[in-house]
């Protein structure tokens, strides 16, 4: 068993500051909890970086690294590059991508993939952000994961095939 109880924050790098809080508190509504300035590492090394977190309802975080004067290689992601996703009340999918569809968002959806229904956005830096429902009733057809491991060493087999 582990002693992982749950996330705290994930950390992405982000373009600027402002665009990035726009869109995570103003369009998707999480809180801007800290946002903190760091001029050295623990490491001892000089930095000239901003660290900002926006809180969600169980209070694990979304948190971003604003460094001007560090090298990064912002690109749009693919979905299945890397994306975050998220959960929102399934009453909420239709309202928030007409929101994002509204503010000329990158906005697509909405996919149903029988456990989860999901909406898709992209942030200012790139990140493809995934908002997910379950719905109120799982039907028992549309998803059955079977043994992942199985599922696992069969990919891996047709893959080196």
């Amino acid at each position: 068993m582990t002693m992982i109880k749950g996330l705290h924050h994930n950390a992405y790098r982000c373009r600027d500051t402002e665009e990035t809080r726009k869109f995570y508190e103003d369009f998707l509504g999480l809180p801007l909890i800290e946002a903190l300035k760091i001029g050295e590492t623990k490491t001892g090394r000089q930095a000239n970086v901003l660290h900002t977190f926006y809180q969600m309802n169980d209070g694990s975080c979304l948190a971003f690294f604003d460094a001007p004067d560090e090298p990064f290689d912002f690109k749009d992601q693919n979905d299945f590059d890397l994306h975050i996703a998220l959960t929102i009340p399934e009453s909420e999918l239709t309202p928030m991508l007409e929101k994002g569809q509204s503010l000329g968002i990158e906005s697509r959806g909405i996919a149903d993939h029988g456990f989860v229904r999901s909406i898709y956005f992209r942030d200012p830096n790139g990140y493809v952000i995934e908002l997910c429902a379950k719905p109120d009733v799982i039907d028992p057809e549309a998803f059955n994961p079977g043994d992942a491991r199985t599922n696992i060493a069969a990919w891996q087999q047709a893959k080196h095939s």
